[in-house]
């Protein structure tokens, strides 16, 4: 569960839809008309809860606050064939990417992968049937009508996994947040001192005539990671939704393969599934070294993974890894490569302005958290969730 200003990837909510309105037991009794059998309307049906996928939201801040749902019940029927109301159907607003488990057994329940996508989460009760359904030729007087269904409740749990087209992956200040930055208008924060980055940013990256493709800074990873040392198990989720992983070490590091392997190997450790997922090493701060440096890093690098030799800060590069990215990106991509032009995404709201430091915390919000921490520790290990 990750804040940093207002930037919220976790909750848990408690929701319930409506509950289905009665039926009606009514008798047509008018004057002259005593005996006019029954006209029991139907109840109305329970109000839905649903999800809605929106890509104008970026946090899951506004259910931080916000945790008990509950849908509205249907009206009961009534006399002349009257119908009750149903209930009005409820939308939970999401961003692009959401995941719902259910809280009590850690079950997968669905997810979000698409602007526009709806999801239904709790379904309401269904109306009872009034007393005209059950006339026959035997009961030409039931008094009996159906009750309404009923509401369907859960604790849920929501998370976001970034979805982005590259994912920067490397240890703490490798120079990710610096690349990121560089490449694209998102202002991630920057400072020379391990986890800088606590909450993912993602930018828009334009490569070239009118192409752009969707970045996302990943918190650092360290050795251990996947075992939740460090941010471990908190951000290790964002990376599993990044059609590429672009592996950021910076040029002095001692063993740069050895740093690539650990770093894989964590990636691995968490979701076994990733380990044919397409990669490209970017060797970072270039700007420090001398030829000499560079040949030696090259001697180092992996077999067979692209490479390029970068520095965020001089610009050395940054062309050369962005045709890179986009050569990689359409060689996985089974789909057409107009797919990957994101012009429909707004960059304003990708540049950062959720990632300002926050220097108040509620204090009454904090509680709740750490006390739903505690109740579902054993829940959130089993689903990656920290």
């Amino acid at each position: 569960m990750a804040a940093e200003g207002n930037f919220v990837d976790w909750v848990k909510i408690y929701c319930r839809s409506g509950r289905g309105g009665n039926g009606s037991a009514h008798f047509r009794r008018e004057k002259y008309i005593p005996k006019g059998g029954p006209d029991g309307g139907d109840g109305g049906d329970g109000g839905d809860i649903v999800l809605h996928a929106n890509r104008n939201y970026h946090t899951l801040i506004h259910l931080r606050y916000n945790r008990h749902i509950f849908a509205p019940d249907g009206a009961s029927g009534s006399g002349a064939l009257k119908t009750g109301a149903s209930g009005k159907r409820i939308v939970i607003e999401v961003p692009v990417g959401t995941t719902v488990h259910d809280a009590t057994t850690g079950e997968f329940i669905l997810e979000v992968t698409e602007h526009d996508q709806e999801a239904l989460l709790l379904k309401g009760g269904k109306g009872g049937k009034g007393n005209t359904h059950f006339k026959s030729a035997t009961n030409q007087a039931p008094r009996y009508a159906q009750p309404g269904g009923k509401a369907e409740e859960k604790e849920l749990i929501l998370q976001i996994k970034t979805l982005a087209d590259v994912g920067l992956v490397g240890k703490p200040n490798a120079g990710k947040s610096t690349l990121l930055s560089s490449v694209s208008a998102a202002k991630p924060k920057i400072a020379d001192y391990p986890f800088t980055t606590l909450v993912p940013s993602v930018g828009i990256v334009a490569v070239r005539d009118g192409l752009s493709l969707v970045m996302a800074d990943i918190p650092g990873i360290i050795e251990g990671a996947a075992e939740g040392r460090g941010l471990g198990l908190r951000f290790l989720r964002h990376i599993e939704r990044n059609s590429l992983l672009l592996f950021v070490i910076p040029i002095d590091t001692e063993h740069i393969g050895e740093e690539f392997k650990l770093l894989h190997e964590e990636i691995v450790k968490y979701n076994p599934g990733m380990a044919d997922k397409r990669a490209i090493l970017a060797i970072s701060k270039c700007d420090l070294a001398d030829e000499e440096l560079i040949s030696l890093a090259e001697s180092e690098l992996p077999k067979g993974l692209p490479h390029c030799f970068i520095s965020s800060v001089t610009g050395y590069g940054l062309t050369e890894l962005k045709d890179l990215l986009w050569s990689e990106l359409q060689r996985e991509l089974p789909y057409d490569n107009s797919e990957m032009v994101r012009q429909d995404i707004s960059v304003e709201a990708l540049t950062g302005e959720e990632q300002q430091e926050q220097t108040t915390t509620d204090a009454e919000g904090e509680e709740d958290e750490l006390m739903d921490i505690a109740w579902d520790e054993d829940i959130m290990k089993d689903i990656g969730l920290e």
